[in-house]
């Protein structure tokens, strides 16, 4: 039986740039807060990277955050909202650092603990892996520009794990990351780079 090619086809994850909260490790999601000057600045380099690729369809996490790095990557005005791509959901921990939650919940991380009022992994699995089967659908190039844990449960989920298995991939702001594939199998190319690290043809 031949083989089965899948398309070749380039997914570029862009986490948004740094917010203070970001800064400071605490945990954001509903809350709407803008980029630091540093975070527009990480941005804002990323664009003449980003300018080279042929996007096909670019998807945005609705959060000011991220729709302001797209703009500032060169590619708001292609971009398509969609709140599949909003970050997890963290509950009553909204705003919290982990060793603040940690003083009542020892041991505490997003993967292994309930987040009181808010998402767990397989919630943020639901989301994501309708966002992978609109990517499959497409099967061009395409840009997401979403949040830390959202992003790093997506590309678990692209790869075939468990959203737990996100847990291994951690992601800074203003870098982008690289989804793709090699024969018929799933794979994740480059991850948490800097803007121009590494050049793919």
């Amino acid at each position: 039986m031949p083989e089965i090619k899948k398309p070749a086809q380039r997914i570029v994850l862009v986490r948004h740039g740094e917010t203070e909260w970001s800064l400071n490790g605490r945990h954001t999601s509903t809350t709407d807060i803008p980029l630091t000057a540093e975070g527009e600045l990480r941005a804002n380099v990323l664009r003449p990277f980003l300018s080279g690729w042929n996007f096909g369809l670019v998807l945005c996490s609705p959060r000011l955050r991220a729709r302001r790095t797209c703009e500032l990557i060169g590619w708001g005005e292609k971009a398509q909202s969609t709140d599949d791509l909003v970050e997890w959901n963290y509950g009553i921990y909204e705003g919290l650092t982990t060793p603040e939650i940690r003083k009542s919940v020892p041991d505490w991380t997003v993967f292994t603990k309930p987040c009181p009022n808010g998402e767990s992994a397989n919630d943020v699995a639901t989301r994501v892996d309708r966002v992978i089967q609109c990517v499959r659908d497409f099967g061009g190039d395409t840009l997401i520009v979403s949040h830390a844990h959202c992003l790093r449960v997506l590309t678990a989920r692209w790869l075939g794990m468990e959203p737990e298995g996100a847990r291994f991939f951690r992601l800074e702001t203003g870098t982008w990351s690289l989804l793709g594939y090699e024969h018929s199998n799933p794979v994740l190319h480059v991850w948490s780079a800097p803007p121009a690290s590494l050049q793919v043809d």
